[in-house]
Parts: C-alpha cells; sequence; structure tokens
C-alpha cells in the first residue's frame, strides 16, 4: 500500500522565520485552534501573520497571542472583525499541564513557530524555546555562512 503524500510546504498558511533566529527550540507541538469563520476564510487566502506571536496561559486554559489574521474586505458587515484577537488552543490535558509547568517553572517561552493546514483543519506548531543571547545568534550566522561556503566549494572542486 503506498500513500500520497502532499508537497511538503505547499499545505503551509504562515512560517515564524525569527522564532528559530531568536530562540533555542527544545521541543515541538502541534495544537488546533478554535477559529470564527472569517478567520478561516482569511487563511485560505493566506492573510496571516504569527512573526511576533506567542502562548499565554489563563485560567488553564492556552491562548495564541499576538497573532495577525487580516480580515477579508469581502467578509460580512455584521461580525465585528478583530485581526489581533487572542485565540483559544485546543491542546490536551496532560500537555497543557507539561507546556505550564515548564514556562512557569523552568523559565521558557512559548512560541509560535508554524501556521498550516492539516486535513480540513487549521493547527499551529508551538515550540517550547529559551532565549538566545546576542553572541549565540552571530555563532549561528557563522556557522550558516560557512556551510553555504563548503557547499561552494565543494560543488567547484567536483566540476574540475
Amino acid at each position: 500500500m503506498t500513500k500520497k503524500k502532499a508537497k511538503a510546504g505547499s499545505n503551509t498558511i504562515a512560517l515564524n522565520k525569527r522564532a528559530r533566529h531568536d530562540y533555542f527550540i527544545e521541543d515541538e507541538i502541534e495544537a488546533g485552534l478554535s477559529l470564527q469563520g472569517w478567520e478561516v476564510k482569511a487563511m485560505r487566502a493566506g492573510k496571516a501573520n504569527i512573526s511576533d506571536s506567542y502562548v499565554i496561559f489563563k485560567d488553564g486554559e492556552a491562548y495564541l497571542f499576538g497573532a495577525m489574521i487580516t480580515p477579508l474586505n469581502m467578509a460580512s458587515t455584521h461580525v465585528v472583525a478583530d485581526p489581533t484577537r487572542t485565540r483559544k488552543l485546543l491542546l490536551s490535558r496532560r500537555e497543557l499541564e507539561s507546556l505550564f509547568g515548564k514556562a512557569n517553572r523552568d523559565g521558557y517561552t512559548i512560541v509560535a513557530l508554524s501556521l498550516y493546514w492539516k486535513n480540513a483543519w487549521a493547527k499551529i506548531k508551538i515550540g517550547l524555546a529559551k532565549g538566545k543571547k546576542q553572541h549565540d545568534k552571530r555563532d549561528a550566522i557563522q556557522d550558516r555562512e560557512w556551510q553555504r561556503a563548503k557547499e561552494r566549494i565543494m560543488k567547484n572542486s567536483n566540476r574540475g
């Protein structure tokens, strides 16, 4: 039996590229999102931004804060669209307790990494993150540039 696999990235709505630059990502968890109808339509049109979003806890629930979903101009007139509203994350009780404990006790931050479609559902990948210092960021950039230079050198040496 062969399963058809969708192209990687074809179901991605939004990415948070800054998260991996600013933080060490320790763990990744997939969560569902509680959305309104206009938000789903806007996300299908690709009008979502999660670059400054993170997770907050309130009354034993996890919420996505700072995500921007720009409403379409053809959205219904009787719905008041708030692009930056705080959206509830759908997580199991065990995942909630684990994240809450690590965020409060161990000093982790929980940031949004990517927003994507999984079948008909909008899912968000959140990461348990520790902040990077400036020298860590410089080291990461230096390593990335060295990898590029090494690939370039190898490519040119194979031509000869």
